[in-house]
């Protein structure tokens, strides 16, 4: 079988059979696509019965030679090729894997960057003290990100039937569609209320989007980011220094320092809607996603 159509089944399956994210299908189709073209530029068979592991290290060296790739993206990439490997495998699209051998370099181990309880304690003073239209609405926003652990695409996409005040609990749809229910921190209900009143009855639905941008619109991950740049240099904080990734760093870490004898990795594994207990731990949260 060809590559290129192997592959469109491959990212279908992703999408259909295993749900895979929007972020992760793009970052699959994104490197399959690499591997494709270079196959095409160094006259490589695109003919999966003739891709050899010779092929993949070729491409692994292009990579760092002539692109600059580093580690961490090369270790995704060759695991997208080894998946889609055994997927040919598996539908009996080729005899040999063509991966087979083939290991991905090692990168350096980061340790991941969190706020302070005192930076956070600056942020939140500055988000009360918003006076700005679309204050209240901020101020809920990152105090849930904050509070719960959840990802950034988690808060977006969520419904107010998600929401319910009266147990104080929020239903979390993540990474697989997969379904977690968090604790609301009773600081967060006072701000939903408030945050219920700015709303178009339309708005409150329980159907509708919770968060919408300056234009009335549903917000997305991307404007969400630059809300949050914006909401740490009117609290004087140095917005090069955090993304909202760090936020969910800092509720795991907070949360362990603060309970070291109530919390063990197993509850927070289920709050941060991890499937392993190895993402979770991390060597000291390595990788907290």
């Amino acid at each position: 079988m060809n590559y290129v159509q192997a592959s469109d089944d491959y990212l279908m399956y992703l999408e259909v059979e295993k749900n895979y994210s929007v972020n992760t299908l793009y970052s699959y189709t994104f490197d399959l696509k690499l591997f494709g073209e270079f196959l095409m530029h160094n006259h490589r068979s695109l003919n999966l019965d003739e891709l050899t592991a010779s092929s993949v290290r070729r491409f692994v060296q292009d990579q760092v030679l002539n692109h600059g790739i580093k580690p961490r993206t090369l270790q995704r990439r060759i695991s997208c090729l080894k998946s889609f490997s055994q997927f040919c495998l598996k539908e009996n699209y080729m005899k040999m894997d063509f991966t087979a051998g083939i290991e991905a370099p090692k990168a350096d181990k980061k340790l991941p960057k969190y706020m302070s309880l005192q930076d956070l304690h600056k942020l939140f003073s500055s988000l009360e003290n918003d006076t700005r239209p679309l204050g209240i609405r901020n101020e809920l926003m990152f105090k849930l990100l904050a509070t719960t652990g959840m990802r950034r695409q988690e808060l977006v996409d969520l419904t107010w039937e998600q929401v319910d005040l009266i147990s104080q609990t929020i239903k979390i749809f993540g990474k697989g569609k997969k379904e977690r229910l968090l604790p609301l921190h009773p600081t967060v209900i006072p701000l939903f209320v408030a945050y219920q009143k700015n709303l178009k009855e339309s708005q409150l639905h329980y159907s509708e989007p919770i968060f919408y941008n300056a234009r009335n619109k549903p917000l997305n991950p991307r404007g969400l980011h630059k809300i949050f740049k914006q909401a740490l240099e009117h609290a004087g904080l140095p917005s090069h220094r955090f993304s909202l990734h760090h936020l969910r760093h800092t509720f795991a870490t907070l949360l362990l320092q603060e309970n070291k004898d109530k919390v063990d990795l197993r509850t927070l594994q289920e709050l941060l809607g991890h499937e392993s207990l190895v993402t979770t731990s991390g060597k000291d949260f390595i990788g907290v996603n």
